[in-house]
């Protein structure tokens, strides 16, 4: 099983395919497993990398380091170490944070940024202080209860039960990304971002399409895609939909991503 050592963690990653690199980030508590319904569709022409950032997955779960800057850091490392060429990156929500941040601090590493229902900024915070304290005080029931709201109506009750599996399997060490999240808000940033970024959102978010709207307002060339029926997890809910508007999306950002090279 192919892993790393960075910045003072260990990560789990997977490395298949030739061609322009896309680098895959999951959203949080879950791991490189979702975007299993990407894999045979991109690996043919991509180089694909998906990795567990710290604290998920196969990766080790340190107490320490759970913080948007020091994943990003684990990210320039991974990126130097495989020697990916400006990958593409995809993120899924809090993924699609840590692949902004990355393109904000580091825009000569990477190629692009696709931001997958991420919270670009949250719309109000009370909810967050509320979620921690209550991961702290019942972790399963709290995830039972929460975790199917990502999801539009309808969805495989099977794909929401190992989501939550994926969750409780993680450490509880990444409860800090939640408890910072309320305080994010790149918007003050985004009109300097130096590299592309096309914004794939689920119509039946929980977080609301004026999120990612509103961020690529203020992005130079940034695009949004709102992909009908879904919920915060497109790349599972409606994979070929999914697959179909990525490949618009990577399309759109090829000839910025070749002029700021």
């Amino acid at each position: 099983m192919p892993h790393l050592d960075v910045n003072d963690t260990t990560l789990y990653y997977e490395d298949e395919g030739t061609g322009p690199a896309l680098l895959f980030l999951h959203g949080w508590g879950t791991s490189g497993r979702t975007w299993g319904a990407q894999l045979p569709d991109f690996t043919p022409d991509h180089r694909v990398v998906t990795v567990d950032w710290r604290g998920c997955g196969r990766s080790a779960r340190p107490v320490r380091g759970n913080t948007t800057a020091e994943v990003v850091t684990d990210l320039v490392a991974l990126i130097g170490a495989l020697q990916l060429d400006r990958p593409v990156v995809i993120g899924s929500s809090i993924g699609g944070v840590f692949a902004t941040e990355l393109g904000l601090r580091r825009p000569e590493l990477i190629g692009g940024v696709i931001s997958v229902g991420a919270p670009g900024y949250w719309p109000t915070t009370e909810a967050q202080a509320e979620l921690v304290a209550d991961l702290r005080r019942d972790r399963a029931g709290t995830c039972a209860g929460w975790v199917p709201t990502w999801y539009a109506p309808g969805t495989s009750p099977a794909l929401i039960d190992w989501t939550i599996r994926q969750i409780l399997d993680s450490g509880v060490y990444i409860d800090e990304h939640q408890a910072t999240a309320g305080g994010y808000d790149p918007r003050p940033a985004l009109p300097g971002l130096q590299v592309p970024i096309h914004y794939l959102h689920g119509e039946l978010d929980l977080i609301p399409v004026e999120v990612p709207r509103t961020c690529a307002a203020l992005t130079p060339g940034a695009g949004v895609t709102v992909i009908t029926g879904s919920g915060h997890m497109p790349h599972q809910e409606c994979p070929d939909a999914f697959n179909s508007a990525l490949r618009a999306a990577l399309a759109h950002l090829a000839p910025t991503a070749r002029a700021t090279a």
